[in-house]
């Protein structure tokens, strides 16, 4: 294939190269000219991979636009690089050039060091803007070759935000005056005056990337020097981004703002909510948590998808029998079920799944939680208030006199609150809780520990779930183009994972096992008598994902260490 220097890749010379190595038939570059005609602007490689045809060299394959870059690459002798804005060093390499001058061009900055920075370019035979950019840079140019769709999209995003935080620096304190409730993500929020506009920016971007890169939590840290922006993704957390100092307390203060929380009140934790509608029109709840540091008040922000309490247990990774098992004893009328876990373990997510399951018209279920994780209008939810004397117990106590038939504790922590749920077992309510425990059996334990007599756990005691998250593995990594080409997993960054799944261990005490329950309770014989009469452990549970395939025996031993 010859381009000359300096010249723009060529439709019809891109097809025939194609053509003669056997990638493409003649009806597919008939295909793809039919279809060029009504996209006369767009990149050659974007429309060869438009119609979603066969790569003729490889059956089954997909001739999309990794490929087809890959592909390229070769032939012009540029490494291809699949550009992981989480890999990126946005705070660095976006300010290295304009945005004029880089939309001009097509490129896009993705790594510098003192000896060189690197430029992705999906034009390989450009370089009429290299010299310039060089001297003005003081270093050599690296170039490599990506795709135009990653370079528009990210150089869009990235210079914009860049734009932002330089403005944002250099702008007086921003003075945020009343914001709704209701955060439209894509929309430039009409309450936010002119001096604004720059958090308002950036608030917006880091809310929808974290979405788009499916995070979990965003954590805002204040440091001494720059504040930094993570993302916590499968359970890992990532660095995003590295704020300037000022920039990133202005960050706080909006988003504070935005969740009503007493933006003048920095030396006490503070929690609050916010509801955030997307741009293609679905909402998303956050939960906003600060905590006052040397620096600045730390913010960590929690995603909650509203459709997930509309997912089944599947979803969860609760299934076969322990499923049936558990969907049984939610069918109890009374006594306490326990879901047991370290933090970040999936509890939650699974006690929603179940209330959601045994909320109908025809049942009052009242749940108290400590924050409420994620509104439905199908409970009757009670915020925990300890500044106004409302604790878990003395809400469970409020909640026995409106006549509950379902009762969810969000945890118990202590004496009192372990005996009112106790007491609401023991009056005819189904109770649901949870606990911090290793593993089922230690829940026994713990109930004792907390003063729970131990007649009073054999009499209401019915069920409890121990359980962790595991990383799955990632579906896409094997045969997909970057993966055969050297090049990370699109899906994974090359980690290999891709979401996680629950372990479940589910105890439900048999007569025997109620029996071992006295002033001298063993933990470690609760646990071999358990096992004896069939208790699938954490382990044994991960053992079986593994012979399935969903993911590593290594990653069952570090969630179950």
């Amino acid at each position: 294939m010859h381009t000359p220097g300096k010249q723009a890749l060529d439709l019809n010379r891109l097809l025939q190269a194609l053509l003669t190595e056997q990638h493409l038939d003649a009806s597919d570059t008939l295909l793809v000219l039919e279809q060029a005609a009504a996209r006369p602007a767009c990149h050659p490689l974007e429309l060869i991979a438009g119609p979603g045809l066969e790569d003729r060299m490889h059956p089954g394959q997909p001739l999309d636009l990794d490929r087809l870059c890959q592909w390229l690459a070769d032939k012009v002798g540029q490494p291809f690089v699949r550009i992981d804005p989480m890999q990126l060093d946005m705070s660095q390499v976006s300010g290295l050039i304009s945005p004029a001058f880089a939309q001009r061009h097509g490129i896009l900055v993705v790594a510098a060091d003192a000896s060189a920075v690197t430029v992705a370019s999906a034009q390989p035979y450009q370089d009429d803007w290299q010299a310039d950019l060089a001297r003005s840079l003081g270093r050599p140019i690296r170039r490599v070759l990506a795709s135009p769709l990653q370079i528009r999209q990210l150089g869009q995003s990235f210079l914009r935000l860049a734009q932002s935080v330089q403005g944002a620096q250099h702008q007086q304190p921003a003075s945020l005056g009343e914001l709704e409730h209701l955060l439209e993500l894509g929309k430039r929020q009409a309450e936010a005056n002119a001096d604004d506009a720059h958090i308002v920016h950036i608030v917006d971007w880091l809310l929808q990337y974290a979405l788009e890169q499916r995070a979990s939590d965003i954590h805002l840290e204040p440091r001494r020097e720059q504040g930094q922006l993570r993302y916590r993704i499968d359970g890992l957390l990532h660095t995003v981004y590295a704020f300037p100092a000022g920039v990133t307390l202005a960050l706080v203060s909006r988003l504070k703002h935005l969740g009503r929380m007493d933006v003048a009140e920095k030396r006490r934790p503070q929690d609050g909510r916010l509801q955030s509608r997307l741009p293609g029109g679905g909402e998303v709840e956050l939960r906003l948590s600060t905590l006052p540091t040397p620096f600045g008040e730390k913010l960590v922000l929690r995603l909650f998808d509203p459709q997930q309490l509309h997912e089944g247990f599947d979803r969860l990774g609760l299934e076969g029998q322990q499923l049936e098992q558990w969907r049984a004893l939610l069918r109890h009328r009374q006594g306490i079920i326990l879901v047991t876990g370290p933090t970040g373990s999936g509890k939650t997510s699974t006690l929603y799944a179940s209330l959601k399951l045994l909320a109908t018209p025809q049942i009052n279920l009242c749940t108290i939680e400590d924050p409420i994780e994620r509104l439905e209008p199908a409970f009757n939810q009670l915020q925990v208030q300890p500044a106004l004397g409302l604790c878990f117990a003395n809400g469970v106590r409020a909640m026995l006199r409106q006549d509950p038939d379902i009762i969810m504790i969000g945890e118990i922590r202590d004496r009192e609150t372990a005996l009112v749920a106790v007491q609401a077992a023991l009056t005819g309510h189904l109770v649901l809780s949870t606990l911090h425990t290793n593993d089922a059996c230690a829940a026994i334990t713990r109930l004792q520990e907390l003063g729970v007599a131990d007649y009073l756990i054999k009499a209401t005691l019915i069920g409890v779930m121990a359980q962790r998250l595991i990383r799955t593995l990632c579906g896409d990594c094997q045969g997909c183009a970057s993966a055969a080409s050297g090049q990370p997993c699109r899906t994974c960054r090359g980690t290999g994972f891709h979401g996680r799944t629950g372990l479940f261990e589910l105890l439900i005490p048999s007569e025997n096992l109620r029996a071992q329950i006295g002033p001298h309770t063993d933990l470690a014989h609760l646990r071999r008598q358990a096992l004896t009469e069939g208790l699938l452990d954490l382990r044994r549970c991960g053992e079986a994902k593994v012979a399935c395939g969903l993911t590593r025996a290594e990653e069952v031993l570090r969630a179950c260490s």
